[in-house]
């Protein structure tokens, strides 16, 4: 193969992920060509409505997979919380790179900590997960939904509508918008999304060629954290749009993993702990899910899920 075609959004992000990517493979493999696909999403499409209501975050791959499907791309590259648990049959995901910093972020203009937001302050962020860990810390606060590119958020909160807003520090970073930070907030606070600051490469199975070009960018720490909590929301019905949370973590040849469901107004948030041997991460991820839902997280899920 003398040219590998990359399937990426247009987003400003999705773009920095592709060309990083495309950095790393042509610093692998000196004699490579390397071609950016991009193209729009549904996700990309419906950017005034909240994300539950118009899909979910497979909206944000699908068109890559079907250009991967239809021999228009080699591999496509995804923020890896927005990939769904279940692949169509004929990809797979075999290289997830090195993280970046997992945790959310707090950004203000007016407040330098979330922890002290007085009531009533206008919070954005279309994300359930963040929604009812938030009101579990702060039960009065006002959420407000905010969807679109990290320029686009952050600029609705530089005009005033929103007086504080959560983002992924990943992305920021990544931009090189670091010093809009106010407060990278710890997991304690607000636990990750499943795959958070993870990027992941989709490819069809079976092209060994591919495999192989993309295999030296696969990060096996990032991967076994990844797997193990995607195993998580796997139990826990296939990680929708849900207000679940998950981090794994490696420490040599233990796996630790930490995990939440919370229900949407703040009112009940489970969160358990488990580690283990990293030979058994998937049954780690199972085994916390079941807890969860044991201890009330079913009942949770199900009245959402209705």
């Amino acid at each position: 193969m003398k040219t590998l075609k990359i399937a990426t959004r247009k987003s400003p992000l999705a773009l920095w992920q592709a060309e990083h990517v495309k950095k790393q493979l042509l610093e692998a493999h000196s004699d490579l060509s390397v071609e950016l696909v991009s193209m729009q999403t549904e996700g990309d499409r419906f950017l005034d409505a909240p994300l539950i209501a118009v899909g979910g975050k497979g909206l944000f791959i699908k068109e890559l997979e079907q250009a991967l499907l239809e021999r228009r791309a080699d591999i496509a590259v995804h923020s890896m919380k927005d990939v769904t648990i279940e692949l169509p049959e004929e990809l797979v995901l075999p290289v997830i790179m090195q993280r970046e910093d997992t945790r959310d972020v707090f950004i203000s203009n007016t407040y330098q900590k979330i922890e002290d937001l007085p009531t009533a302050t206008v919070l954005g962020t279309s994300s359930l997960r963040r929604q009812s860990q938030v009101k579990a810390l702060h039960p009065e606060i006002i959420l407000k939904d905010l969807r679109g590119n990290v320029g686009t958020r952050l600029g609705k909160l530089d005009s005033g509508e929103y007086d504080a807003i959560l983002l992924a520090a990943a992305g920021i970073i990544r931009l090189g918008l670091g010093e809009r930070i106010t407060q990278l907030i710890s997991p304690s606070i607000l636990l990750p999304a499943i795959g958070q600051g993870a990027i992941g490469i989709e490819c069809r199975a079976g092209d060994d060629v591919v495999h192989e070009l993309i295999a030296p960018l696969n990060h096996s720490d990032t991967s076994l954290c990844v797997e193990t909590e995607r195993a998580f929301s796997r139990r826990l019905f296939g990680g929708c749009q849900l207000p679940i949370a998950g981090q794994a973590s490696v420490n040599g040849d233990e796996v630790e993993l930490v995990g939440l469901i919370a229900s949407v107004d703040g009112n009940e948030v489970i969160k358990s702990t488990l580690k283990g041997n990293i030979a058994d991460s998937n049954d780690i991820g199972t085994s916390l899910a079941e807890t969860l839902l044991q201890r009330g997280g079913d009942k949770i899920l199900k009245e959402l899920m209705q």
